[in-house]
């Protein structure tokens, strides 16, 4: 017992002893910029920032895409704005249910800042809160984790929602659902810039989780796709174009399913799924990590499809 408690509190020490990931900004177009974070798992040194983040700043305050995974992250994002600019953060806009896009809310709402949301993504927050808690607990720490409690959305909405500040017009859409229930994507037509949360991924293969649909996937890719913009924030990944987005998620998820219903209609089952040839995309980060398990889900779901 004397053992066990000696390693975990030398555990804990070293993990509050973690320097924590500055997230540098990366200017996109004129008062727009993306903060880009690590792209591995959550841990101290990156509180639960594992995720691309963006910002919009205008002569009447800032609005701020996603708020951090975690108070103490939400924070730390606040160091790096403040990098840019000295506007206040007047909206936060949550894209979707993973805990880097809403964990954060509490930090920002006490500064003032609205907060807004899917209604899809609010219900698939408060269904997962519980869980997702306790996974950052064991990634970030509780030290990395303190102060953060799930607060929800000011604002709603279920299709599509619009607000304008400092003269420029932002519109939040969601279309369908993706990596979770309720991913939405912000577009500002003067810049020509679109952040997508979790419907792009580029860089690293993205993650088909239980709740995933990616037969939705699709068409949220396609309505993010129609709106042709010149940048391309992605959820995971430094922006980038639209025809980059698209080799990365669309064309992974094509294939993928395409592979997966020949495995399907040859009769394979789940435990086969993780053998379809994925190797065309072996080349993206995480590839190893994640392509069996999202062909597993992929079966999962178009298995009764």
């Amino acid at each position: 017992m004397q053992m066990r408690t000696a390693v975990l509190s030398s555990l804990i020490g070293w993990m509050s002893a973690w320097p924590v990931l500055a997230l540098e900004p990366v200017p996109v177009s004129d008062g727009i910029y993306a903060f880009v974070g690590e792209k591995e798992q959550r841990s101290p040194g990156n509180l639960a920032n594992n995720a691309t983040f963006g910002l919009i700043v205008t002569g009447e305050g800032a609005v701020l895409i996603d708020p951090g995974g975690s108070w103490k992250g939400a924070e730390a994002l606040h160091a790096d704005v403040r990098k840019v600019t000295d506007q206040p953060v007047r909206y936060v806009i949550n894209t979707g249910g993973q805990d880097h896009r809403w964990l954060g809310n509490g930090y920002w709402r006490k500064l003032g800042a609205t907060i807004i949301a899917s209604s899809a993504a609010v219900a698939d927050q408060k269904e997962r809160a519980s869980l997702q808690l306790t996974m950052l607990s064991q990634f970030v720490g509780s030290d990395g984790l303190s102060g953060t409690e799930p607060e929800f959305a000011d604002v709603t909405f279920d299709t599509d929602h619009e607000l304008e500040i400092g003269g420029t017009r932002i519109e939040i859409h969601f279309a369908a659902a993706a990596h979770t229930p309720g991913d939405a994507f912000v577009w500002v037509p003067s810049k020509s810039t679109v952040f997508t949360g979790d419907i792009v991924y580029t860089e690293r293969l993205l993650g088909v989780l239980p709740f995933s649909k990616s037969k939705a996937w699709l068409m949220a890719f396609e309505a993010v796709a129609a709106l042709n913009p010149e940048h391309v924030v992605p959820g995971h990944g430094a922006p980038t174009t639209l025809s980059r987005a698209k080799a990365d998620t669309f064309d992974y998820l094509v294939n993928l399913r395409a592979r997966m219903a020949e495995h399907i209609e040859t009769g394979g089952d789940m435990i086969g799924s993780p053998k379809v040839d994925q190797s065309a995309f072996k080349h993206l980060e995480e590839f190893e990590a994640l392509a069996g398990r999202n062909a597993q889900a992929v079966f999962a779901e178009m298995e009764f499809e």
